[in-house]
């Protein structure tokens, strides 16, 4: 047995994480979080305990206030499973169009969170980074537009590729595949001569206009990581609200 895979299975009350956050614990080191300071400190002393004594399963509901000291005053049930990896749960699709500086920010910054599955194209493989990160899937596309037509047509997208025309054919093949968001990198220049161009293709005004240029948070500057921070929260933030609006009680989350 060389780990243990320890997942949070229910929270009550206020808990660090949330259910299905997940770790996997070895002898010697970690991977992954789930949250909590000394709640995750105990995970690891039990599932250490559980590796030295051969054990392959356990869970255990733990109050964090009376227990562990913290803060939080809930409780959180921890499954405890023998496991070589953590098994990441497929997200909403994200599609990120370009592997150059600021495309390797945010997919450095994206690939960590929960809630998305990245898919990751340029044109050639040495355009891309030695190690990907874990869970992003690679996409080696000659011609990036014609890729389009493979992604779902609820997938968000950022186009942020090393060519202008590239950018255009993409932000055009988007309008015509449909796409659940769509963010270009660029400048008000760069967007205004784009919106005249899409236009000329026959796209719409109203539908242009789902194109959000520039992408992420301006005010935050132009460093690559900056621009990675600004499009991480908006794409949290949508996908807050998404999950908030799709509740059964009507976007109110249980205690």
């Amino acid at each position: 047995m060389s780990g243990i895979r320890v997942t949070v299975t229910g929270t009550r009350g206020s808990a660090p994480r949330e259910a299905g956050a997940a770790m996997l614990v070895f002898a010697d080191r970690t991977l992954g979080t789930i949250g909590g300071g000394a709640l995750e400190w105990e995970a690891m002393e039990t599932a250490r305990r559980m590796i030295a004594a051969g054990e392959v399963q356990a869970e255990r509901t733990i109050a964090l206030g009376p227990a562990l000291g913290q803060c939080c005053g809930g409780a959180v049930t921890l499954r405890f499973e023998a496991a070589e990896g953590i098994a990441r749960p497929q997200g909403t699709p994200l599609w990120v169009w370009g592997a150059g500086h600021v495309g390797r920010a945010i997919v450095t910054t994206l690939a960590p969170l929960p809630g998305f599955s990245l898919t990751w194209i340029d044109t050639a493989p040495d355009r891309f980074p030695d190690d990907l990160p874990d869970g992003v899937t690679r996409l080696i596309a000659a011609e990036p537009p014609r890729a389009m037509a493979h992604a779902p047509t609820g997938a968000h997208h950022l186009i942020l590729t090393y060519s202008h025309e590239i950018d255009l054919a993409l932000c055009h093949a988007a309008l015509t595949h449909g796409f659940a968001s769509c963010g270009l990198i660029g400048s008000a220049t760069k967007w205004a001569r784009f919106r005249s161009r899409l236009a000329a293709l026959g796209h719409e005004g109203a539908e242009i206009s789902r194109i959000t240029c520039p992408i992420g948070d301006p005010s935050l500057g132009k460093h690559p990581q900056a621009i990675a921070v600004g499009v991480a929260a908006r794409l949290l933030k949508g996908q807050m609200h998404k999950d908030s609006a799709e509740l059964p009680d009507g976007g109110h989350q249980g205690t």
